[in-house]
């Protein structure tokens, strides 16, 4: 069992404070997780939450355009953000005596981005993320493999149904009002978890988030959660062929399974470790090794907590295979998990990799500060990040194939498969 020190707090505006001393180093990481991303947009408004992002980045009321990433570096320190399904979330690591002017930052442009917030702003950052969606999407072998997926696990009236990144039309249409709107609505302190991990003392760090927090206002008029009710169950199989520029044939499966934080989520995510994870793995020695049908192989359960999440599963065809022969061994493969579970062997094998990744990742006071905040923002338990282990480990060959059975068969599965455009 972990045992990382968590100390919760609030602030009089909602804002959820979680500090993680560790003095080993003398560094601090900063996270603010806001309990936004592309679930909570409307229909024909698609990729604001993404586009938020950037815009966070484009300075504020008493910060140019650029001032944090250059003050950030300048005091030796790293920053990012990103977006996805669930969230939105921002971060920094730098040495902890200038902890307080990353709070000053992220407290700055919480509280006065929207004067700061212009129409050539919008138009540079639509630009920059259309140009994001080209590179890594469009223009990406297989890159548009997620949103393919989705649009076919998820009804279009799900939030979960449209990517991300958001459509190009819906970018291009985004007006300066839509996106104050979206700000002024998500972005406020009783709809983000503030995450302190690393060297510093807390009750000094409690005064500087005081100080610099305290004086934003909450938003008493937030959203309800979007409704993310959804059949668990498809009903059938959905498939679809999407001629692109590869050079290889790639089989895809989606499955709808128990969202994330649930026992059958923990199980599922054991049951795709014994399927992919490293080369002693089931799919791998079988697809790739010994019928060596498959260039490569992958499975996942995505984490995300609304309605239902997805197990995935790939297989890229070596040259000249029959993607009938090697589709029917991938489904082979989980047909045989969950009939007969994973052997001790596998368990041990995959508890192993499990708990060595997430100790390490766990020693990094930026991804102990993630974790905390995720658990926080998603679930309002950060203790769960110290019984992320023990979970794992306490999943048995029993629950393995109860929960394959339950939701990874042919009529609730989706088949996304790509062939070269010359085959098409």
């Amino acid at each position: 069992m972990v045992d990382i020190p968590i100390e919760r707090h609030t602030l009089d505006n909602g804002l959820r404070i979680v500090l993680s001393p560790d003095r080993r180093a003398p560094l601090v990481a900063v996270n603010l997780w806001y309990d936004v991303g592309s679930k909570h947009e409307e229909p024909g408004k698609t990729g604001f939450a993404h586009l938020f992002e950037h815009m966070m980045f484009q300075g504020s009321a008493n910060l140019e355009k650029g001032q944090h990433f250059a003050l950030i570096n300048a005091a030796g320190g790293t920053l990012n953000a990103t977006t996805w399904l669930d969230r939105t979330n921002y971060f920094e690591t730098l040495p902890s005596h200038e902890l307080e002017l990353a709070l000053w930052l992220e407290a700055e442009r919480l509280g006065s981005l929207l004067p700061a917030m212009t129409q050539e702003k919008l138009d540079n950052q639509r630009d920059v993320v259309k140009n994001e969606r080209r590179v890594a999407v469009d223009n990406q072998p297989y890159g548009t493999w997620d949103e393919k997926l989705f649009a076919l696990l998820y009804p279009e009236t799900h939030p979960y149904h449209h990517p991300t990144i958001g459509s190009m039309e819906d970018l291009s249409a985004a007006s300066l009002d839509d996106v104050r709107r979206f700000f002024a609505t998500y972005y406020a302190p009783n709809n983000a978890v503030l995450t302190l991990a690393g060297d510093f003392e807390p009750e000094a760090a409690l005064a500087m988030i005081g100080r610099h927090f305290g004086r934003l206002a909450a938003n008493p008029s937030l959203p309800p959660p979007p409704d993310m009710a959804i059949e668990p169950i498809i009903g059938r199989e959905l498939r679809e062929t999407v001629p692109d520029r590869v050079e290889l044939p790639r089989v895809i499966l989606g499955h709808r399974i128990p969202p994330f934080g649930t026992d059958a989520f923990d199980a599922l995510e054991v049951a795709a470790d014994t399927l992919a994870s490293g080369r002693a793995s089931r799919l791998y020695a079988t697809l790739v090794r010994e019928q060596r049908l498959a260039q490569d192989v992958t499975a996942f359960a995505f984490p995300i907590v609304g309605g239902a999440s997805t197990f995935v599963l790939w297989a890229t065809a070596r040259p000249g295979v029959h993607l009938e022969a090697l589709e029917s061994a991938l489904v082979a493969e989980l047909d045989r998990l969950a009939a007969d579970g994973p052997a001790a062997a596998d368990l041990e094998r995959v508890g192993n990799l499990h708990g060595a990744r997430t100790a390490g990742a766990l020693e990094r006071i930026s991804e102990r500060a993630d974790r905390l905040g995720m658990y926080a923002c998603l679930f309002d338990a950060p203790e769960r990040v110290n019984h992320e282990m023990e979970r794992y480990r306490a999943v048995d060959a029993g629950r393995v194939a109860q929960a394959m059975r339950a939701s990874v068969h042919d009529d609730n599965r989706v088949v996304v498969t790509y062939v070269p455009e010359a085959a098409a």
